[in-house]
């Protein structure tokens, strides 16, 4: 069985992803008390009945009960039962903002009598060892429902058969640290483009930039050594059985510096063979 434990932070987007794990063959079962889930798999696994692909969603909802997930997993590896944990995440901010929207309680507010800001710290304090030991984390702050599909589909389908996806991603540390990444290196010590008036409204995904960039002796220095240092590094995760490896360049705004490397490093990774995808997500702010 394909069994995945789908977890995270309340308003993060855990149904639209079980939504979108169903869409994708997954029997998928949400807020399940983790003291419950052992036997629920036990179940799924016999006879005809036997489930291919089985997501299981549990999180705060559960009270003290969701205090039992660690062990409950811990017990799972014991018994050799294969799963992987995916973790839902967001920005405080957006997770604030998601629950004034659709004016619904957090789980945590009755239960500690916190303000909503409060509740969602008490949570994400709560949930740090989960996060910690996810197989996966996807942060819904910028993204639409379809593009969080489309982000399951390439993690659980991409590339089957190689089994390793590099995600490389620019962002501008002015909209706040990209908290998906497993690397996140600051560019911010290289000479910044937006101070050039030509280059002011242009991207690093266009020549002008990336020449500009790259021009400088410090640059070109900083991009040796962080390529071999990735070049080292990535065999290493793949050894330990990670499946997915996100890599984020953070510069100012988003859209120049660390555009220039997400473009470098993606391009240097394809060549080598490796299944990457490149994003800049602050690029047109």
């Amino acid at each position: 069985m394909n069994l995945l434990i789908v977890t995270g932070m309340s308003g993060a987007g855990k149904s639209q992803a079980a939504n979108a794990l169903e869409d994708m063959g997954y029997y998928c079962v949400d807020n399940i008390p983790p003291s419950i889930i052992s036997s629920f798999v036990d179940l799924s696994n016999r006879g005809s009945s036997q489930l291919d692909k089985l997501a299981i969603v549990t999180d705060i909802r559960g009270g003290e009960m969701f205090n039992e997930l660690s062990p409950v997993l811990d017990n799972l590896k014991k018994n050799k039962v294969k799963f992987k944990v995916l973790f839902l995440d967001a920005e405080d901010t957006v997770l604030v903002r998601r629950y004034k929207e659709n004016r619904r309680k957090h789980p945590l507010c009755d239960r500690y009598n916190l303000s909503l800001s409060e509740a969602v710290a008490k949570e994400r304090e709560l949930l740090s060892n989960i996060r910690f030991i996810s197989d996966y984390t996807v942060d819904t702050s910028h993204i639409s429902a379809s593009q969080l599909k489309n982000q399951l589909s390439e993690m659980f389908f991409g590339n089957k058969n190689e089994g390793f996806n590099i995600v490389v991603k620019s962002f501008g540390f002015k909209y706040g640290i990209d908290i998906e990444a497993d690397m996140v290196i600051d560019v911010r010590c290289l000479p910044n483009p937006f101070y050039i008036e030509k280059l002011k409204d242009k991207t690093g995904k266009e020549k002008e930039v990336s020449e500009y960039v790259l021009s400088f002796s410090q640059s070109t220095e900083f991009a040796d050594r962080i390529i071999n240092f990735i070049d080292f590094s990535i065999p290493l995760y793949v050894n330990e059985g990670k499946s997915r490896f996100v890599i984020a360049f953070g510069c100012t705004g988003g859209k120049h510096r660390s555009v220039t490397f997400a473009e470098l490093l993606s391009n240097h990774l394809t060549k080598n063979g490796y299944k990457t995808t490149v994003t800049h997500r602050d690029i047109y702010k």
